[in-house]
């Protein structure tokens, strides 16, 4: 069938005599599934030409450049050392050719008070110096700021405290209070910076707060720093005083001493201005399409991170630089053709700056809201090193609430790097490791996904430098840098160009994946209703057939979100006939679920409703963007709010994301709960409902 050569275009050839448009029998349905899966192992949408001139073009030792120099600011968000990493970004997208009209900062407004839909803007914040010493009992300068990024807890204010020490282990709980006299004294703790501040400082009247790493990672690595900031509320901002992040050898050694019946004192200061009014600025750039120019794809990374942050984020936005150094001055050259429709850059304070930009721009959504934002390609933690880090590639998927075809899309790319020999003279050796996963949030493709534009996050994972002093350059490897880049920018142009041979093709290609997707659906449905786990069968076999109808139901979307990128007659024919043959291959799954159920002793020819009680109103969204992440129990009484800390709440965060997401105006709680559940696992009904109850009363949902 496939010829005796085997090769990629005699496949080619075959799976367009075999699989015409109009082919919509069963059998002759499935064989080409099976032909085309075997063609999209292979990687083959980009054409080898392009392949090999990004390949030619993309740097990943240009781009470790810009992470070294990016690294040399500490650039908090809304902070001047923020700032001045920004206008390294501009300054370089200036010399790479770009103009003033094309190249610029966008500012916003931040102080701890503004807010951005539900997003309350970071205070502004500088600090010039600061120091932490031990006076008794002997003297010792233990650490000190600018030196050392993260020894400073980010957005402390200027202060001069000479104090004696108390221990209160972890520090983030009242409990951890209880009997000891915290008041004018530093605090020594293991928590969370800001956290631990909030309770000591804030509520129990110490002076200032000293937390030290206690995890696995730290007794390994005990000269390791930790990433922490206060985070202030805006009642909080006239309160705030300092705080110093030390390794776990530092403070160990100063609870030994307490331990040991010793007093410890401490003189802490800091200078400059603190917490100030000031600006989130987000560097923009575009390369305008040729033909549909109003149509867009985005590419984004934070910029933000103490001076220490190399993987996380300096990688991400170095990437980006340098694709938009290159494509910019391919097209320049003639080399490469100017795509059909825009790319556009940005370089943003993370979630918050993202957020600021969002609602500025009300034009930006996707095309199920008749946006022209068609696809983001969010880099976030992209150069990692893998011999080092023992870490890989993590390339994460659009979730159900926004079905895409870009899913499908980055993953043949992904199967196209992997066949590559990239290689660089500073490089690792390293083999390509790599993994496509479900949605998880955790970065600004969030953002994107909310509003309805599918948002894909290439990250790396795990990660033991993450957040912490370990972040250094010295652990970016361009070798990984320029994958990255290779697979966001081959995405980007396949996308942006997208012919009528080139979507035919890519139909097929989500079709055979759809088919898969589908099996895998059914496995799982099929595991509700087999496995002994307590569920009543007929409840079982009703969540299992909710499994297989959300799954078509996703699967004929990402077909037809091909149509937002070529709607041409032939495309929605052939998408028509594919969605006809995973109708039927779903219809095939319910009936041998419905013969497991009969022999697990259901009763009935359909399945029971899933739920006792079907909730029928339908939410509206009244807010722009995802919910920041303290909502809705943050705006709640007391005790309504501690039913999200309770074991009655159990919704991860990615599942609560989603559950925002289904509400389109359309869908009645009962939908989303079904949705929810289809995606994830089955849900009750009465936790979906308080929670949509509760987003109503804090003014960010609606009841239609």
């Amino acid at each position: 069938m496939f010829g005796s050569d085997g090769t990629v275009d005699e496949i080619r050839k075959r799976f367009s005599e075999y699989c015409g448009p109009m082919k919509t029998s069963i059998r002759p349905l499935f064989l080409c599934f099976t032909l085309f899966s075997y063609l999209s192992a292979q990687g083959t949408l980009l054409s080898p030409e392009l392949r090999d001139l990004l390949h030619e073009s993309l740097s990943g030792e240009r781009a470790k450049d810009h992470v070294i120099q990016i690294t040399r600011h500490n650039r908090i968000q809304a902070s001047r050392g923020y700032r001045n990493a920004a206008q390294y970004v501009l300054r370089q997208l200036r010399r790479s050719g770009f103009s003033d009209r094309n190249a610029y900062v966008e500012s916003y407004p931040s102080d701890g008070k503004i807010t951005y839909q539900t997003w309350q803007s970071p205070s502004g914040w500088d600090l010039d110096f600061a120091e932490l010493r031990m006076i008794e009992p002997y003297v010792e300068r233990i650490v000190g700021y600018p030196e050392i990024g993260m020894s400073l807890i980010t957005y402390s204010n200027p202060g001069d405290v000479t104090a004696d020490l108390v221990w209160v282990g972890a520090g983030t709980s009242d409990e951890d209070y209880i009997g000891v006299d915290v008041k004018d004294k530093f605090v020594l703790a293991t928590g969370y910076g800001g956290s631990v501040h909030r309770l000591a400082v804030l509520k129990y009247s110490a002076k200032a707060v000293v937390c030290y790493l206690d995890d696995d990672r730290a007794k390994e690595f005990p000269d390791m720093l930790q990433y922490t900031g206060m985070w202030p509320k805006s009642e909080e901002l006239e309160n705030v005083t300092f705080g110093f992040n030390l390794t776990n050898r530092q403070g160990e050694k100063l609870k030994k001493l307490l331990d040991g019946g010793e007093k410890v004192s401490l003189h802490g200061i800091a200078r400059g201005t603190g917490l100030e009014p000031y600006f989130m600025d987000v560097v923009v750039a575009t390369i305008p399409g040729s033909h549909s120019a109003e149509e867009e794809l985005i590419f984004s990374a934070h910029l933000d991170h103490p001076k220490e942050s190399a993987n996380d984020n300096a990688s991400g936005s170095a990437a980006l630089l340098d694709i938009a150094h290159s494509l910019h001055n391919l097209i320049a050259d003639g080399r490469l053709p100017r795509p059909k429709r825009t790319l556009r850059f940005l370089w943003v304070p993370e979630w918050y700056g993202t957020m600021a930009y969002i609602d500025k721009h009300p034009e930006m959504v996707g095309p199920a809201r008749g946006g022209k934002t068609l696809a983001n390609f969010n880099l976030d933690m992209v150069g990692e090193n893998l011999e080092l880090l023992h870490s890989k590639l993590i390339l994460t998927r659009v979730p159900d609430s926004v079905p895409s075809v870009l899913n499908d899309v980055i993953a043949d790319m992904a199967v196209m790097v992997d066949g590559m020999e990239i290689r660089t003279p500073r490089g690792s050796q390293s083999a390509f490791n790599y993994r496509i996963t479900p949605y998880s949030g955790g970065s600004d493709h969030m953002m994107f996904i909310d509003l309805d534009i599918p948002g894909v996050m290439f990250s790396h994972s795990p990660d033991y430098t993450h957040h912490t002093s370990e972040d250094t350059p010295d652990k970016v490897d361009p070798v990984e840098l320029e994958r990255s880049e290779v697979i966001a920018s081959s995405a980007a142009l396949y996308l942006a160009n997208l012919e009528t041979e080139q979507a035919l093709e890519l139909v097929a290609l989500s079709g055979a994946n759809g088919a898969g997707r589908l099996g895998d659906a059914f496995r799982r449905a099929h595991t509700l209703i087999a496995a002994d786990d307590g569920m009543e069968v007929g409840t079982a076999w009703a969540e299992a057939v909710n499994t297989m109808d959300y799954a078509l139901l996703t699967e004929r979307g990402v077909l037809n979100s091909i149509t937002s990128f070529n709607g041409g007659e032939s495309v929605r024919t052939s998408i028509a006939s594919l969605s006809m043959g995973l109708s039927q291959q779903a219809k095939t799954y319910r009936e041998i679920l419905a013969s497991v159920a009969k022999r697990k002793g259901a009763s009935g020819k359909t399945p029971p409703p899933v739920i006792n009680k079907v909730d029928e109103r339908v939410p509206v969204r009244n807010t722009r963007g995802p919910l920041a992440f303290d909502l809705p129990g943050s705006k709640l009484s007391k005790a309504d709010g501690g039913w999200y800390s309770s074991d009655q709440f159990s919704l991860s965060s990615e599942e609560r994301f989603e559950l925002v997401n289904f509400v389109d105006g359309k869908m009645t709680a009962t939908d989303i709960r079904n949705a929810l559940s289809a995606q994830f696992r089955p849900i009750r009904q009465r936790e979906v409902s308080r929670y949509l109850d509760d987003l109503v009363k804090v003014g960010v949902l609606a009841w239609k």
